[in-house]
């Protein structure tokens, strides 16, 4: 015995209007939420300070200080700050500053024009730098540094990444 149910017309009609509605929802979401990359592409990010925090003897750790500006009308939160560093020209690695596992109101809040500075640690290796450039980072000789890497930026609907070089 076959059981067959036939949907009437008007049942049709109301099933692709409501999936039609919910497509048309997803949409307006997604619209909503690009209208903040612009305001998140507006990020400045300036390299400030580096100091020698500990050192070791094969291993040495610096304090490095980010300067983040938001030059937009958008509040937003910095959740990454990606970057190699590299000092007088020579590599001297990659860090990290990252807030990816603080729910979004635990972090630092940019307000519109604010300007916040930012700390993260960077390891030095002696294994990863000639034994000369690891002798004058330890012994603040190094004349120039530069950054440069990537910054994340989250409002509560998006997400903007933004690359980024800076000199000190």
């Amino acid at each position: 015995m076959k059981c067959q149910i036939k949907l009437a017309l008007q049942s049709r009609l109301t099933v692709y209007a409501a999936i039609a509605g919910v497509l048309a929802l997803m949409g307006g979401i997604v619209y909503y939420a690009s209208l903040d990359n612009v305001s998140l592409n507006q990020v400045e990010i300036q390299l400030t300070d580096i100091t020698l925090r500990e050192s070791g003897e094969n291993e040495s750790k610096f304090n490095i200080t980010y300067l983040v500006k938001n030059h937009s009308e958008k509040t937003f939160t910095v959740s990454l700050i990606a970057y190699e560093l590299f000092g007088d020209g020579e590599s001297l690695g990659s860090g990290e500053y990252s807030t990816e596992d603080v729910a979004l109101p635990g972090r630092a809040i940019f307000y519109a024009g604010s300007e916040v500075p930012l700390k993260s640690t960077f390891v030095l290796s002696k294994d990863n730098v000639s034994t000369e450039t690891y002798e004058d980072m330890v012994n603040d000789k190094i004349g120039k540094f530069v950054a440069e890497g990537i910054i994340t930026t989250q409002t509560t609907w998006s997400i903007g990444e933004n690359e980024f070089r800076t000199e000190k």
